[in-house]
């Protein structure tokens, strides 16, 4: 353990939320004027990680209150829909007297309506002061029970405020919100090494059921399907893509200490999209996919318009090299009472990175049992020897700080200048929507930072100039030679341009013809459909199979 005090660094600002955000299992919608307040709606699930078919009592928590004071509004009347893929589940108007309303939610199967709705039932009185919604006195909640949360996938939970600070006292207009949570599904796969061995794999989706499941042997690649509309409008409402991929750690590829890429519809997402987390199970190795709006949005860009059309997402884990770390680790303090609260922050970085570069820290929160803290909110410095603060970061959004991590895990990538020493503060801002301060607080940890060191390959990862779809392309539709096209990739190989990882060169059946199918990849390599790392290994092929041949 590593602990430094400092002074001055971080100022510690009152954190009143009053920006739309998203948390674990929770949302919070942007606000409305009503009077002179800023008002808007927060919802919460409770556990806050629900998977399809392991919990039978969920709490819905939706709170009314002014984004400005953070003051709960109170005798709030509530119109509560719950929506999945465009259809309805659950409608009904509910009242609380507080202006924080606790539903409790039975997930039911076995609907045999074609419009599930006509399934849900209600438990709770008709409030005598709010005609219609339902109210329960004391501790008791009021229920809904029928098809919600029977299924993995995105929910919209949307709010009405049909009546606030009287229940006699209705709206001229309505105020509506929409919010979204997130309840995960299971689905059990098999992988088939190229021993014949067969690896269980897990993926646990936070948005919709995945299809067209496939392992690659020549890269050790997962990848699949899953519906998804990238129409603009859409993806400005989606806060988050979540989905994990869950591999034993006896799979050598997977391994502990492995690195991954990712890849959504070819293109190749940031690295802090992408998280590995070793330490939740000891023999299994769970990556994340956590794409945010502004990754799918950069996607959508990348693709142009005739991705928006696109009702389909196809995520690839590529594994490349194992790296050799180097790490520290500090325990945080409390920033008035100066003592230690239950957080430990181990920061880790691939030692080959170094001066001059832009190194990918990766940041992991444990509590006092050494599980991951989810959903914590926190913010970094990045401080040279003579306590120069060279980078802080502090989230996207000033009026609602911190850097969220979801799952306990972050990257962030730092500009380190030159060799020499530096101090890496913490501070935590608390974690979920309503900063929850049980794990707040500040420390920070020396780093030694030395030259920088030649990388190892990263798998099938290339920079293919684009100008080269061009040949690609011309090829699949026969304007020029096989011939032509061999010769073209035999010289960018040769000058460097493309870099095939090592193939090992064979002689394969005699037949110098190309196979068709490797034709129709480079079409859809020029084209698009297919990434950098799918053209590489036809390439890969041929010279395996002695069809192409590396001249030295």
């Amino acid at each position: 353990m590593l602990f430094v005090a400092f002074v001055g660094i971080f100022a510690i600002p009152a954190l009143v939320p009053n920006v739309f955000g998203h948390g674990l299992g929770g949302d919070q919608a942007p606000p409305l004027t009503f009077g002179d307040m800023e008002v808007t709606v927060r919802t919460e699930l409770t556990p806050s990680d629900i998977t399809v078919g392991t919990i039978d009592d969920i709490n819905m928590k939706v709170r009314f209150f002014d984004t400005i004071t953070d003051e709960t509004l109170d005798k709030v009347t509530y119109r509560i829909e719950v929506w999945q893929s465009g259809e309805l589940l659950a409608r009904n108007l509910f009242y609380d007297p507080d202006g924080i309303l606790n539903v409790k939610i039975n997930p039911k199967t076995g609907c045999a309506e074609a419009e599930l709705w006509k399934c849900t039932v209600y438990g709770g009185s008709e409030h005598v002061s709010a005609p219609g919604a339902l109210y329960v006195e004391g501790e008791g909640r009021p229920s809904i029970t029928g098809p919600l949360f029977v299924k993995g996938g995105l929910y919209n939970i949307r709010v009405d405020i049909e009546g606030a600070t009287s229940p006699k006292v209705m709206l001229a207009t309505l105020l509506s919100y929409d919010t979204f949570v997130s309840i995960a599904q299971e689905q059990d796969f098999l992988i088939k090494t190229a021993n014949a061995e067969e690896i269980p794999v897990v993926v646990k989706t936070y948005y919709d059921e995945v299809e067209d499941f496939k392992f690659n042997q020549n890269d050790n690649s997962i990848s699949f399907n899953m519906p998804f509309d990238w129409s603009p409008d859409y993806v400005n409402l989606v806060q988050v893509v979540h989905e994990e991929i869950r591999v034993p750690k006896s799979f050598a590829p997977y391994a502990e200490g492995k690195q991954f890429k990712g890849f959504i519809n070819g293109v190749e997402i940031d690295q802090r999209a992408l998280l590995n987390d070793p330490y939740s199970y000891e023999d299994t190795n769970i990556v994340h996919f956590l794409v945010t709006k502004n990754e799918l949005q950069k996607i959508n860009e990348k693709l142009g318009p005739d991705n928006h059309n696109n009702k389909n997402m196809n995520l690839k884990l590529v594994p490349l090299d194992e790296v050799s770390k180097s790490l520290t680790e500090f325990y945080l303090v409390d920033t008035a009472t100066n003592e230690q609260v239950p957080t430990t922050v181990n920061i880790s970085w691939d030692g080959n990175y170094g001066a001059g570069e832009e190194i990918p820290f990766e940041i992991t929160f444990f509590d006092e049992n050494r599980d991951l803290i989810r959903d914590i909110r926190y913010a970094i410095s990045f401080i040279d020897e003579n306590n120069k603060e060279l980078q802080r970061l502090t989230g996207d959004d000033s009026s609602m700080p911190g850097i969220v991590a979801l799952e306990g895990i972050d990257l962030q990538k730092i500009f380190v200048p030159s060799q020499g020493q530096y101090r890496i503060d913490i501070l935590v801002y608390g974690t979920g929507l309503d900063y929850n301060a049980k794990y707040a607080g500040i420390g920070s940890g020396i780093i030694e930072i030395g030259p920088s060191l030649p990388k190892s390959p990263t798998g099938t990862s290339t920079m293919i100039p684009s100008w080269i779809k061009n040949n690609a392309g011309w090829w699949a539709d026969g304007s020029i030679d096989d011939s032509s096209f061999v010769q073209g990739i035999q010289y960018l190989i040769k000058e460097g341009i493309m870099n095939i990882p090592p193939t090992t060169p064979g002689v394969g059946s005699g037949s110098n013809e190309i196979p068709s199918w490797i034709k129709n990849n480079a079409g859809w390599w020029a084209d698009g459909s297919i990434d950098d790392s799918s053209f590489v290994q036809g390439i890969q092929y041929l010279i395996k199979e002695g069809i192409m041949k590396i001249q030295s």
